[in-house]
């Protein structure tokens, strides 16, 4: 358990690294802050971010779910707030960043599944040559 927090508290600081190279106004001034903005960001995302989640459902539902993006963002500038040297410029730098990093995590997760070609295993659902309608493997 301590190892996969430790590898999203990682993948989550690489995240933050490349927003930063990629997206003009956000600012990490050292390796330290880059590990707290993360440290703060996956703290806000365990404990704050599911009550944004539960108030806006009704905005995530209507949107197709890219109002996700928006809750991401503010998530990214409460971080900025709370973590000295840690520097965002506005909204909407914080939803261009909220963007990179969806997109990052999207690369991360199909990377994942072709390095691991046999290993993640997914439910399916198989007709059973008797009359039961199916059997979950």
């Amino acid at each position: 358990m301590l190892t996969g927090i430790l590898f999203i508290w990682l993948v989550t600081a690489i995240g933050l690294w490349i927003a930063s190279l990629i997206v003009p106004g956000i600012r990490i001034k050292s390796t330290a802050t880059l590990l707290k903005a993360a440290l703060v960001l996956g703290l806000i995302n365990a404990f704050i971010r599911p009550l944004l989640w539960l108030l806006t459902l009704p905005l995530t539902v209507l949107s197709f779910g890219l109002f996700a993006l928006v809750i991401n963002a503010f998530t990214l500038w409460i971080s900025a707030a709370m973590v000295r040297d840690f520097e965002v410029d506005g909204f909407g730098s914080a939803f261009l960043a909220a963007i990179v990093m969806a997109l990052l995590g999207l690369a991360g997760f199909i990377l994942l599944q072709w390095l691991m070609i046999g290993d993640i295993h997914w439910y399916y659902f198989e007709q059973s040559s008797q009359h039961y309608p199916g059997i979950f493997i």
